[in-house]
């Protein structure tokens, strides 16, 4: 049975880290047609969310006494910040994922906010190997390829750990978030496609799950309409999928076809992709090369096997489902794509 609902209302306020983000400002849009005063922590000024109605925030989400200022007086916090990606020394990932998110604890606690929503990742929770239609059951592993799903594991254990009678807390763990407007799965894929770059580790066949845009904002608003002290939602983490897994080729080749991206066929053994990962990473930090390497053991791992899950948690407590199919999507995306050319 789906939890209790309270509507968000005008008059509450909301804040939303990284609210200039790809999935931050599909939250943020939702907050506002619902008529919430709006909040934004991002690390410079927009002129489009100012003019929307946001209140911006400008810095740094380990800056404590900036996230401290944003927090106070706020209703909601919709934490979305986060440092993705391979290339930055551990520091920087421990700095924004985790220190960043127990800045957001403090301040939430510190000011009586009573409900924090935090964006994590189903990363947090791989371990090596295929992962098939499991649930929220899934246990940490014990050691961590990649700095990102470290830090981000350790903020969300965090994030738990802290739900209380005071300060509901609830973590989602949206994959592959994609669609219009999106500024890192779907330009990397489209970039590397029309450099001839663009290989599939394996066979192809692999399934994986994807969640659009607008799923995962929606996923979001429900979550804080049912997160409140005591409520079957707080201190649980949920997946959120568009419960349709697909082989990575086939997704994969629908994202860069909106494009108008060739499809892709080209495949690399994932033994050999795992080595030159290796290989990578071995010069990158040798020779401290800047930017993100081309491929690392953790993406070998990721891009060669199944990652899809069970959603039934969030379907039950969230009354969360999947509003927008993958064919719609990708005809979404497909009419972005052309408005972006004809600009």
């Amino acid at each position: 049975m789906t939890a209790q609902k309270q509507e968000l209302m005008t008059g509450q306020v909301a804040l939303v880290t990284g609210g200039s983000g790809f999935l931050g400002r599909a939250i943020v849009g939702q907050l506002l047609a619902k008529g919430l005063t709006v909040r934004v922590l991002c690390r410079k000024d927009y002129p489009d969310l100012i003019e929307a109605g946001c209140q911006i925030f400008k810095g740094e989400i380990s800056d404590a006494d900036l996230v401290d200022k944003a927090v106070q007086g706020c209703n909601m916090v919709f934490h979305t910040a986060a440092k993705a990606g391979v290339e930055e020394p551990y520091s920087e990932y421990e700095r924004i994922n985790y220190q960043g998110t127990l800045n957001v604890l403090k301040s939430c606690q510190k000011h009586g906010v009573p409900r924090l929503i935090h964006t994590s990742s189903p990363s947090v929770v791989f371990a090596h190997g295929d992962v098939e239609g499991l649930d929220e059951s899934m246990p940490y592993p014990d050691h961590y390829d990649a700095y990102y799903p470290e830090t981000k594991s350790m903020a969300e254990k965090e994030v738990l750990k802290s739900n209380s009678d005071r300060l509901a807390t609830v973590a989602l763990r949206p994959h592959l978030i994609w669609g219009p407007g999106d500024t890192n799965l779907g330009p990397r894929l489209v970039s590397r496609a029309r450099a001839g770059r663009l290989k599939f580790v394996g066979d192809g066949n692999n399934k994986v799950d994807t969640v659009y845009i607008d799923n995962a904002a929606d996923a979001h608003i429900l979550a804080a309409e049912r997160l409140f002290a005591g409520s079957p939602v707080a201190g649980k983490a949920y997946f959120i999928t568009n419960a349709d897994p697909r082989p990575i080729s086939e997704i994969t080749n629908l994202i860069i076809g909106a494009a108008g991206c060739a499809p892709v066929t080209a495949t690399i053994s994932p033994k050999i992709a795992w080595f030159i990962g290796l290989c990578c990473e071995t010069i990158y930090k040798t020779f401290k090369v800047k930017g993100e390497p081309p491929i690392t053991r953790w993406v070998a791992g990721e891009l060669s096997t199944a990652h899809w899950f069970n959603i039934s948690a969030a379907r039950r407590d969230l009354g969360y489902e999947p509003r927008i199919s993958i064919e719609e999507g990708i005809k979404r995306l497909r009419e972005y794509y052309q408005k972006q050319e004809s600009a």
